[in-house]
């Protein structure tokens, strides 16, 4: 799960994304800042999996035990909402790579390929009905069917290194300190958007025979998935002149082997992004539906999201899931680069929910919470490390922008509808004092966000 969900739509345009941003040496660099800082956020997870298994849901069931059931909503239905709109990005990136044999797919964002990805999002929505056990058996096979292609471009780019491209594409740009800060900052939402999925063990673990088996995943899925995307990225740079590659058409890793052996290279690695994609979508669309029906079942959801079939899918979660990824889907008909909007709105609405995670874990360690009992635990340890988390992703909410933070906002009030449906089932009063003050403060960006787009300082 945690390979299935990382390995999608991202890894085939690393190329062009990176070589648009910055060079070698920046390439490095942001590499190695998402690289830790992700790993602080595996560790994290890992360290929550053995310190709370009784938390189902991961992200969600991490949000509301550290700061309530607010802040716990916010974290599911951003976490939601994310995995929906990083789905939107599969189906634009698979029309956009079926546009040379179909060229009314255009980049993936006219009437004629949002239609065709509609009817694709409600066929993988009838195959999870089916069950999840069966879906996630189709899953595997999926993995390790597109690690093939991955894994024949990287000996074939690397046979074929050119030393001198290798060495012009070094710098991107002036060799000042804030210019490569820049360049590393302009790459931030692309690695956060290739990473999300490190937490699909936390995410199923109450399916998990044992609770170390989901950290071990998280950590092994990690560094593996790493070494494969910073592989990609820096082996391109020595194909095509930085230029040649930041001009490329999606998936650029198409246009890189190409550039190698011919024609036929983009025609495999196109054929390698179709099954990578789809079995990705697959697994978030798990994943999402997963967290809805959770959440439901723990009464921060409305009861309705609470339904399974036969078969033991979470209907009534799944037809949501479906719903909000075809309307977003309709949405990049108004997109100039739909590609590159989903991926980095995908991202944005990814970080409120790391973030508690993270706090979460720094929480525990602070308080010493389940740790009484535990005297051989590392506790320092823990506390850096979470610590580190946090920091990364309040950096990463800085590196996305205000323009993606107030986009954000206007999800997540719409979304509050939910949380009163919910408050009101059960009963209670909608907003506690605090929680009202957190609504205020989320609604007002949700307004500069509709002002935003209003007045054309905000396009998607």
């Amino acid at each position: 799960m945690v390979v299935g969900s990382m390995v999608g739509a991202g890894v085939f345009s690393l190329p062009r994304n990176f070589a648009q941003a910055t060079g070698v040496f920046g390439a490095i660099v942001a590499w190695a800042i998402a690289g830790f800082g992700m790993l602080m956020l595996a560790f994290v997870f890992q360290i929550l999996a053995v310190r709370k298994p009784e938390l189902d849901a991961g992200v969600y069931a991490y949000a509301k035990a550290g700061f309530g059931e607010f802040p716990g909503f916010f974290s599911a239905f951003g976490y939601w909402a994310s995995a929906c709109v990083g789905n939107v990005s599969y189906w634009v990136l698979v029309k956009s790579t079926l546009a040379p044999l179909f060229p009314a797919l255009g980049t993936g964002d006219t009437v004629v390929a949002v239609a065709a990805s509609t009817v694709g999002v409600w066929a993988f929505a009838l195959l999870i009905l089916r069950g999840v056990q069966q879906a996630a058996a189709v899953n595997k096979i999926v993995t390790v069917a597109k690690l093939v292609p991955i894994v024949m471009f990287l000996v074939v780019v690397l046979v074929s290194l050119d030393a001198g491209v290798f060495a012009a594409n070094f710098w991107g740009g002036e060799r000042s300190l804030s210019s490569i800060a820049g360049q590393v900052r302009a790459t931030m939402l692309v690695t956060v958007f290739v990473f999300l999925g490190v937490e699909g063990a936390s995410v199923y673990s109450r399916y998990a025979r044992r609770r170390a088996d989901v950290g071990r995943a998280t950590v092994l899925g990690f560094v593996s998935v790493l070494a494969l995307f910073a592989s990609v990225t820096l082996l391109s740079y020595g194909t095509l002149p930085r230029s040649d590659l930041a001009d490329l058409h999606q998936p650029s890793m198409g246009g890189v082997l190409e550039s190698v052996v011919g024609s036929w290279g983009r025609a495999f690695i196109g054929a390698g992004l179709v099954v990578s994609v789809l079995g990705a979508y697959l697994a978030w669309t798990l994943m999402a539906a997963e967290v809805l029906f959770v959440s439901a079942e723990d009464r921060d959801m409305p009861r309705f999201l609470r339904r399974q079939n036969g078969a033991g899918a979470p209907s009534a979660a799944l037809v949501l899931t479906s719903a909000l990824t075809t309307a977003v889907l309709v949405t990049t008909l108004f997109s100039d680069d739909a590609l590159t909007f989903t991926l980095e709105f995908c991202s944005s609405l990814s970080l409120v929910p790391y973030l508690l995670t993270a706090a979460y874990a720094l929480k525990l360690a602070v308080t010493g919470e389940t740790y009484a009992d535990d005297p051989g635990a590392p506790r320092r340890r823990h506390l850096l490390t979470a610590g580190a988390a946090v920091v990364y992703t309040v950096f990463l909410l800085w590196a996305a922008g205000l323009s993606y933070l107030l986009l954000s906002c206007i999800v997540y009030a719409l979304g509050t509808i939910l949380f009163a449906m919910t408050r009101r089932e059960n009963g209670r009063r909608v907003f506690a004092r605090s929680e009202l003050a957190l609504f205020a403060v989320v609604v007002a960006g949700g307004v500069l966000g509709v002002a935003g787009l209003a007045a054309g300082w905000i396009t998607l």
